[in-house]
């Protein structure tokens, strides 16, 4: 509908126009001025850009919240095989698998402008579709450490898929982190110092994950930050806390903003 509109004000003729008789040109006049054309080219171009970078960033932003959902069931299913722990091993296998799904079955039909120029995405997905699909006995019934050394060959394949589509790994766990950092965040606004405390486990890992890849001083800003809530919600002066967790927001995002 776009490109239809586009062509009629380029061209001047719209034949809707001409089958009802209407003519707005007597009221633009019959030709418009070099300066409008020029204008109306730099908004057009505007648009096109600003339009075009916030399509690329944000497909890829949900890409990575989709993936790190999907991920977040692998590394459970992971970390129980490993520990032999048949029933969360069992669940979380359970969940792998119905996150995965939804995952293969959303990125086979539809491929963001991120992946739409690998020509291996598909092909791996269906790859680390088999190496789940054969654990079900081991995860159910069989040898669980088996399982794990499997499992850990889904891993270097999704490392492959991300680094080919210009994906950094600081990337990925900054997603990961700033989900439940906005939990904290919230926590924090609503002046909850207990609810900071409950937390905090669980973004402090999100944050060490981070850390792992990169831990400049960008990085050790957030952690600063993080850090300083933290003691605000222990001492019980809640009334700062809303400011802190501002600054931990500004920090996490001045990072995001370059290298997210």
């Amino acid at each position: 509908m776009a490109g239809i509109m586009l062509v009629t004000a380029v061209v001047s003729f719209c034949p809707l126009y001409k089958l009802f008789r209407v003519d707005t040109s007597v009221l633009l006049g019959k030709v418009m001025s070099k300066t409008m054309m020029g204008i109306l080219g730099l908004i057009f171009l505007a648009v096109a850009v600003g339009g075009s970078y916030a399509s690329y960033f944000f497909s890829k932003k949900f890409f990575l919240e989709d993936y790190n959902e999907m991920n977040q069931s692998y590394k459970q299913a992971l970390f129980f095989t490993g520990q032999e722990n048949r029933s969360e091993a069992i669940s979380n296998y359970t969940e792998l698998v119905t996150r995965y799904f939804a995952f293969q079955t959303k990125y086979q039909s539809y491929h963001p402008y991120v992946i739409s120029h690998d020509e291996n995405f598909d092909t791996d997905l269906e790859k680390v579709s088999d190496i789940i699909a054969a654990l079900e006995k081991e995860v159910m019934t069989g040898d669980l450490k088996a399982a794990h050394v499997n499992l850990e060959q889904v891993r270097p394949v999704f490392q492959d898929i991300l680094k080919r589509n210009g994906f950094s790994l600081l990337a990925v766990y900054l997603v990961d982190f700033h989900d439940t950092m906005e939990k904290i965040i919230e926590a924090a606004d609503a002046k909850d110092s207990n609810l900071v405390l409950e937390m905090y486990p669980v973004v402090n890992e999100k944050l060490v994950a981070v850390e792992e890849v990169a831990n400049d001083a960008e990085i050790q800003a957030i952690r600063q930050n993080l850090e300083q809530l933290v003691s605000i919600a222990k001492s019980g002066n809640t009334e700062t806390l809303p400011v802190k967790a501002a600054e931990l927001k500004s920090s996490f995002v001045k990072v995001y903003l370059k290298r997210g």
